[in-house]
């Protein structure tokens, strides 16, 4: 089997380019699972972290701003957290570093999918252990594969971070296309459970997609305002799904080491209020009438 290409890029890519070019060549595509995707691996082999996109993104999302790492409460039975004093990324947050390799990815024509419409169904994420904000990291970031969903074709995008030569962070993200199926199987439904007690009630204010898109880049116009978003036909602008899994997480607390786990079911409308539920290491985001926006489940390493 020949070797996936990698291409070293020596700085990450400007994502208002990269929005534009996936929105023109949108119309062209035609989503299929049996299609070919890029085999390219991109790479960023030394990035350091902008602190104050950090502390931007940690204030949207509420994480404690310059946190040291484990400092976060966690349910009972989990194990504490690192050595006081060295502040960590929100378990989170590599997923914005390596944002813009897949949106590169993403947006290029040999990338089956139209970016427009693309909606993000799950992430898993993988983090080894802490990893400070004053680190070096390797990123590198690659389109795994295409698949069947009952709703369309989706596709898998993982993202690596390196301390060295180790893997200290991973997570794989699908990202489906809507079209017409033929009776395909369902892939991601979700085991019907009893709703998790109630932990607290958030008022999200309209503002939130732009606050959140100022600092993680992704400024996609579902996300920033009203008329924006009603062209693509959301009566408001919606949540960011990673910032809805980043405010849960925030809540909730991860070990150093973990497994996390989160399925975006429902776009959660701006402004409104939602319900923040959790028990042990599940936690759920739930709308008007128990409508479940988020589910998610946090398991120590």
């Amino acid at each position: 089997m020949t070797p996936a290409p990698t291409v070293e890029l020596p700085a990450p890519p400007a994502l208002a380019p990269l929005l534009a070019r996936g929105a023109l060549l949108s119309p062209f595509k035609r989503p299929r699972p049996g299609g070919s995707h890029p085999r390219t691996r991109l790479v960023l082999p030394a990035l350091r972290v902008d602190t104050a996109r950090l502390a931007a993104y940690e204030r949207v999302c509420g994480f404690p701003t310059g946190a040291p790492a484990g400092s976060v409460g966690f349910p009972a039975g989990f194990p504490a957290g690192s050595p006081a004093g060295e502040d960590a990324l929100p378990v989170t947050y590599p997923h914005v570093l390596g944002f813009p390799l897949a949106m590169r990815l993403m947006s290029g024509p040999d990338f089956p999918l139209p970016l427009l419409g693309l909606v993000h169904t799950s992430i898993r994420i993988t983090r080894h252990r802490a990893t400070p904000s004053t680190g070096a990291y390797g990123l590198t970031v690659y389109v795994d594969g295409l698949a069947p969903h009952r709703r369309g074709t989706e596709a898998t995008v993982v993202t690596e971070m390196r301390d060295g030569g180790d893997v200290v962070w991973e997570s794989r993200s699908t990202y489906l296309a809507r079209h017409r199926t033929a009776g395909r199987p369902a892939r991601h439904e979700q085991e019907e459970r009893e709703p998790l007690p109630a932990v607290d009630e958030w008022r999200l204010a309209g503002d939130v997609g732009r606050r959140y898109g100022a600092a993680s880049g992704d400024r996609n116009p579902i996300h920033l305002h009203p008329l924006t978003a009603r062209l693509f036909g959301f009566p408001r602008a919606i949540a960011h799904g990673m910032w809805t899994v980043a405010r849960c997480l925030a809540a909730h607390g991860t070990p150093d080491a973990a497994e996390v786990r989160a399925d975006f079911r429902a776009p959660v409308l701006l402004p409104g209020t939602v319900t923040y539920a959790a028990e042990g290491g599940r936690f759920e985001l739930r709308g008007d009438g128990g409508r479940v926006h988020v589910t998610g489940e946090v398991s120590p390493l």
